[in-house]
């Protein structure tokens, strides 16, 4: 348990001080802005193409693990569409909203704590989640988008093209590939990249605080306890149930519920915006789960270590 907490508190003191830094206005607006689209461009796509490049994955059974995923985003989307059908009937705006901050998750904070608690070893299973779900979680929540906010920005074109031009998936299929056929990277350039990771994980944290809106979490509503629940503490469930059922098991299942367990993609907002969701409650989502992950990541992974452990 207090190793558990040793691991979380450090990552959550990190976001708390970027919402400090942005309370206090340092150093500026516009320089979290350039930080935040350095370490998305730069720093992360480095460390990914660092640990996959240079790890080992014979171990991992990719397809079994990358599908529990997948299959635990169908059921989460499935439910989400019923409850929006036969219970709630949100708008088409809300519940695009509801459905990004359900199924997406937060890449920086993933990535921190799957390092900080399984090390390099988990970044690594973690990274190769990564290669396929953000791809499938952008045609998801695109789709959704299509059906519910009657976009004309969306066609097939724009959904491949925000997919090709993602720096991480070019990251992980660069570090995967190079791993696969056993290329070695040049020295001064392994250690230039050793360099850059290093600063990608905490400068990533710390515009995860930057990025948070107290504000908007003021008007409390039955989308925003909808979204926070379902993707809090019941896609947690879900993806465990699949894991275990398509016979995932040690470190891989581990990281499958840490991933399920995140909070959503800040980046949630930047999609909401562009193509019509509610964006103060899409703000509020991102804020909220942000905030109360510390205290369900902590719970969850107890109860993983007292019975699978």
């Amino acid at each position: 348990m207090e190793n558990i907490l040793f691991a979380l508190l450090p990552i959550f003191l990190l976001i708390s001080l970027g919402y400090f830094f942005k309370r206090i206005k340092f150093p500026n607006e516009e320089f979290w802005q350039y930080a935040d689209k350095f370490t998305y461009y730069v720093l992360f796509p480095s460390l990914l193409v660092y640990k996959l490049s240079t790890a080992s994955l014979d171990n991992i059974d990719g397809f079994n693990f990358v599908s529990s995923a997948l299959i635990a985003v169908l059921m989460a989307s499935v439910l989400l569409i019923l409850i929006n059908k036969f219970m709630f009937f949100f708008d088409g705006a809300s519940f695009t909203s509801i459905y990004q901050g359900s199924v997406r998750f937060n890449t920086y904070v993933f990535l921190a704590l799957t390092d900080a608690i399984y090390g390099d070893s988990g970044l690594v299973v973690a990274a190769l989640l990564m290669t396929f779900l953000i791809p499938s979680l952008n045609i998801f929540c695109i789709t959704i988008f299509s059906m519910y906010a009657s976009s004309d920005k969306i066609t097939f074109n724009s959904v491949l093209k925000s997919i090709i031009k993602n720096p991480l998936i070019i990251a992980c299929l660069i570090g995967g590939g190079m791993n696969y056929f056993d290329i070695s990277l040049f020295l001064p350039f392994e250690k230039t990249l050793s360099i850059l990771s290093s600063a990608a994980l905490p400068l990533g944290l710390l515009s995860v605080g930057v990025g948070l809106h107290l504000a908007h979490i003021k008007e409390v509503k039955i989308e925003l306890f909808t979204s926070v629940f379902i993707k809090l503490a019941l896609f947690p469930a879900l993806i465990l149930f699949s894991g275990i059922s398509m016979g995932v098991s040690g470190l891989p299942l581990m990281v499958l519920v840490l991933f399920g367990a995140m909070p959503t993609a800040s980046s949630a907002y930047i999609l909401a915006r562009e193509l019509g969701g509610d964006l103060k409650l899409m703000s509020a989502i991102i804020t909220t789960q942000t905030l109360l992950s510390i205290i369900t990541i902590s719970v969850i992974l107890m109860v993983l270590e007292e019975y699978l452990v």
